[in-house]
C-alpha cells in the first residue's frame, strides 16, 4: 500500500488544476458536495455516485453481545449505522490495479 490519504485539500487541488476555477472555489465546491452527501446520509437517504458506490444508513435492532475478554453477554443497543458498497466498476478498478502492481513486482 502506498500510505498516502487525500484529503480535502487534495481534492480541491485537483479540481483547481482540472477546473479551472480559483483555489477558493474549488475548496467551496468540494465542501459544498461534501455536505450535501453527508446532508443526505444523516437524512436517511440513499447516496448513490454512479460508478463509485452507494451509500445507506441502515437501523440495527437490539442484539446481545460477547465481551471476548471475560465471556460475559452483554446487550448492544438498537443503532443507526452507515454502510458502502463499493460499485462493480470500482472493485474492477483495484483489483486491476492490485493485478497491476503484483505483475511489476514479480518483474523487479
Amino acid at each position: 500500500m502506498s500510505g498516502k490519504t487525500i484529503t480535502r485539500a487534495d481534492l480541491a487541488e485537483a479540481v483547481f488544476r482540472k477546473v479551472g476555477l480559483s483555489r477558493t472555489e474549488s475548496a467551496e465546491l468540494v465542501e459544498m458536495v461534501i455536505d450535501e452527501v453527508c446532508n443526505a446520509i444523516v437524512r436517511g437517504d440513499s447516496v448513490k455516485l454512479s460508478s463509485f458506490a452507494t451509500f445507506q444508513v441502515r437501523d440495527k435492532k437490539e442484539r446481545i453481545g460477547r465481551n471476548p475478554k471475560t465471556g460475559e453477554e452483554v446487550p448492544i443497543s438498537p443503532r443507526r449505522v452507515m454502510t458502502f458498497k463499493a460499485s462493480n466498476v470500482l472493485k474492477n478498478r483495484v483489483l486491476k490495479g492490485h493485478l497491476g502492481r503484483k505483475g511489476k513486482a514479480n518483474k523487479a
